[in-house]
Order: structure tokens, then C-alpha cells, then sequence
């Protein structure tokens, strides 16, 4: 009886094999390759869509030729570690990663570029819940504790990935990093906001330590940058405020 199941098993490792590289992996025997072409075609368009959806701009950098040769090495290359359908997205950017050896073809930004797009991707579909959250929307964040938009990605780039398209492609890393805060809105809508260094740290500590208030935190921001505190609680008041209209901060706890 084991001898049914273990050749099914062989022929389904077959079948994979030969849909993911069928230049390198035979057809199954006595399976017609007419058949065998419909899910060939199935397969990978299903695969190609997906990704082309995902990573629109990206996609425009390509001619049609290199993109379907860059799936295709993905398709055929990378074994995916999840089940998921909507995961695939973060299985090509784990090839481009760790897998993907750069062609002629390939921009330098490649990799940061996909993530970017990857990230603006899984916010949108991100599960947390604005209303979840415990704030007040009206408190001041300066003396309370600012609560952070809880679908947010603070983000540093060696290349300026939210500008890229097919008109404008760097060839060099710019010598500042490029630094994005990508968050998903209370209407669920996904925007970004370009920051300054000092703004993306300010983010980070609140992320790091949500129970200090904001003015604590722009004191111990001062005291890390070397400047006075009141060089920094003047432009970092108004910053905390901005940052509030714009839902990156949703409102602050009353610290008691």
C-alpha cells in the first residue's frame, strides 16, 4: 500500500518541478505537454501579476524581456517558506535580498526601491486598528506621552526610493541617507512623509520609549545631539504638532 502514495508524492515533485523551470525539469511521463503548457502559462502569469501589482514602479524599469527573465529566475530559484498567496510579495524581496545575483539590467537601488514598495504594500493591509488604540486625540504632546500611529514604518534609505521612476534613476547613493516615515491613515488611505534626521530619531525613541512625554523626549534628544534644550523643544514642539495633524501621531496619554 505505501508504494501508491510515495509514487504520487514523486510525481507531484515532478509536476512542481517542472512548472517552476521547465528548460531544466522534464514534463511527468504520460502527462500530454499540451495540458502540461495551460499550467505552465497559469502559473507564472498568476506569479508575474502579482508581483508586477506589488511593485509598480519597479516594473516600470524594466523592458519586458529582463522583467519576465527576473521573475523567472525568482519563480524558479527561490523556495518560498509560506503558503500564504499575499506573502509572495515578501518572498521576492527575500530573493532580491539574499538571492538574486545583479544583471545589466538591474539598478543599483533595486533592492531598496522593492522594499519601499513592499512596505507602503503590508500597511495597507496591515491588521491593527486605529480605534484600538488608547489616546487621546486632543491631549497635548508635548506634556503627555505621544502614542504613534500604529501602522507606521520609519524608514532610512541610502537612495531617494519615493522619487525614482523611469525618468529619474540614481546611479550613486546620495550622501545624506533619505529618511521616510510610511503610515497608513485613519481613512486607511497609505502616505509618507519625508523627514530630517533629527525628526526620524524623534520617532524612533517614542517607538523605543511611548511612556515619556514629549517634552522628556525632545530634552533627551537635545542632550544626544549636543544642543540646548531650548534650541530643540522649539522646533521639536512645533515638529510633535505637524506630526499629530498629519496622523503619524494620533494623540498623546495623560501622564499622571
Amino acid at each position: 500500500m505505501p508504494e501508491a502514495p510515495m509514487a504520487f508524492q514523486a510525481l507531484q515533485y515532478q509536476f512542481a518541478a517542472h512548472l517552476r523551470d521547465p528548460d531544466k525539469n522534464a514534463v511527468p511521463e504520460d502527462v500530454e505537454d499540451r495540458r502540461m503548457d495551460i499550467y505552465r502559462g497559469l502559473f507564472f502569469r498568476n506569479i508575474e501579476n502579482f508581483i508586477a501589482t506589488g511593485f509598480p514602479v519597479l516594473r516600470t524599469l524594466y523592458s519586458e524581456n529582463d522583467w519576465l527573465a527576473l521573475i523567472r529566475l525568482f519563480y524558479a530559484t527561490h523556495v518560498s517558506h509560506s503558503p500564504q498567496f499575499y506573502q509572495i510579495a515578501e518572498e521576492f524581496i527575500q530573493y532580491l535580498r539574499d538571492e538574486h545575483e545583479p544583471r545589466d539590467c538591474d539598478d543599483v537601488f533595486m533592492l531598496e526601491l522593492a522594499h519601499y514598495e513592499w512596505v507602503e504594500m503590508i500597511l495597507a493591509i496591515d491588521p491593527h486598528e486605529h480605534d484600538d488604540i488608547e489616546v487621546n486625540e486632543g491631549a497635548n504632546v508635548l506634556e503627555g506621552a505621544p502614542v504613534l500611529n500604529p501602522c507606521l514604518q520609519n524608514l532610512a534609505y541610502r537612495f531617494p526610493v519615493h522619487k525614482i521612476s523611469a525618468d529619474f534613476r540614481p546611479q550613486v547613493p546620495d550622501q545624506q541617507a533619505t529618511y521616510l516615515v510610511v503610515y497608513r491613515k485613519p481613512d486607511d488611505s497609505v502616505a509618507f512623509l519625508e523627514l530630517n534626521a533629527m525628526t526620524a530619531r524623534l520617532l524612533q525613541r517614542l517607538e523605543l520609549q511611548p511612556e515619556l512625554s514629549g517634552k522628556s523626549q525632545l530634552t533627551a534628544l537635545a542632550e544626544e545631539a549636543r544642543l540646548t534644550p531650548e534650541t530643540v523643544l522649539e522646533f521639536g514642539e512645533q515638529t510633535l504638532k505637524d506630526l499629530h495633524d498629519k496622523a503619524v501621531i494620533l494623540g498623546a496619554r495623560l501622564i499622571t
